[in-house]
This record gives C-alpha cells, sequence and structure tokens, in this order.
C-alpha cells in the first residue's frame, strides 16, 4: 500500500526546484537525498531526492530528474507517495488513517458506527464515527476514550464520557444558518 506524504507546487528557482506541500507529520526522515517516490501521475516519476532545505517554513525540494525549471513546471501538482511496506513497523502506538477507515466503532460489544475519517487536529487527533442512521460523531483519539484499536480484528472499542454521542442533538442552529 502506498501513503500520500507530499504535493508538489510551483517551480523555485531556475535550478529545478520545487516548493512542497508536506503531509506528513516527519519531513526530516522522509525528504533526504536519495529517497526514491513513487509519483501520481506515474508519467511524472518515479523521483528520488537530490537536495531538500527549507525556506521560509516552505519545504523545497530538487530531484535527480528534474535539471531545470521547465522540467519543474511540467511535475507541478503531482503526489508523491511512499510505500507503507518500507515504513518503521516498531510503532505500536501509531496508526495511519487508511489503516483506521472503516473500522467498527464499539462501545463494548456493541456497535455504534465505523469510523469515516481521521481529523488531524493540532492539540489531538479526532475520529469521525458515521453512525447507521448517517450521523457522525466526533471522537477524541486518546488513550482515555480510544482504549483500544484492533487492526486486525476490524475494530477500534470506545468509552465515551457522558454526552459524547448526545452533544450535537440538541445544537441550537447558528444565526443566517440554512435550517
Amino acid at each position: 500500500m502506498q501513503l500520500q506524504v507530499a504535493r508538489i507546487g510551483k517551480p523555485h528557482g531556475i535550478r529545478g526546484e520545487v516548493t512542497v506541500q508536506v503531509l506528513t507529520d516527519a519531513p526530516a526522515e522522509r525528504f533526504v537525498a536519495g529517497t526514491e517516490f513513487v509519483v501520481e501521475p506515474a508519467s511524472s516519476g518515479p523521483l528520488t531526492v537530490r537536495s531538500a532545505r527549507w525556506n521560509k517554513d516552505i519545504l523545497l525540494l530538487g530531484f535527480e530528474e528534474v535539471a531545470d525549471r521547465n522540467a519543474a513546471e511540467l511535475i507541478r501538482g503531482a503526489k508523491l507517495f511512499i510505500e507503507t511496506e518500507d515504513l518503521d513497523e516498531d510503532d505500536d502506538e501509531g496508526w495511519y488513517e487508511h489503516e483506521l477507515l472503516g473500522l467498527q466503532a464499539r462501545v463494548g460489544s456493541q456497535v455504534v458506527g465505523k469510523v469515516a475519517a481521521l481529523n488531524t487536529m493540532p492539540a489531538q487527533d479526532l475520529l469521525v464515527v458515521e453512525t447507521g442512521d448517517g450521523k457522525e460523531i466526533l471522537i477524541p483519539f486518546v488513550d482515555e476514550i480510544v482504549p483500544e484499536v484492533n487492526i486486525e480484528a476490524g475494530y477500534i472499542l470506545i468509552t465515551p464520557p457522558a454526552g459524547l454521542f448526545e452533544i450535537n442533538d440538541d445544537a441550537e442552529p447558528a444565526e443566517g444558518s440554512a435550517e
């Protein structure tokens, strides 16, 4: 399986460097000289990192296959992927979004929905659980509320605090809303 780690932006300078929208929490590990990325669209790659540097909080990458600004313009918008088999599997406490999507969300033995998304937030991550009646519940992805994630068995166990599932049921519509 592949994991997207970046999207290529506009060219920077005349030597083929490009700006990169980083989609990984470990850019120092992912974007080192010699790293090869699978590219989408496939006609743009594969690409091998020649150089990586930061300029005003923007990552600039140079690739072996991209010699000048004209070549850099041709790969604008391309997505960079790594193979998940190449990742460090020693991290028992971390999961990738694609591993969580579709897992049953259970409270005890009762299925309350399925994981529809993972929202990465500055303070903590939130799981979006879609219930059978189409409602979405935001679940803080912390050990106290989600004590068990079992990828192999296909579920997460939730121990919700009182009111977590009902928090938006009685909410008043905001002024000017369409309701």
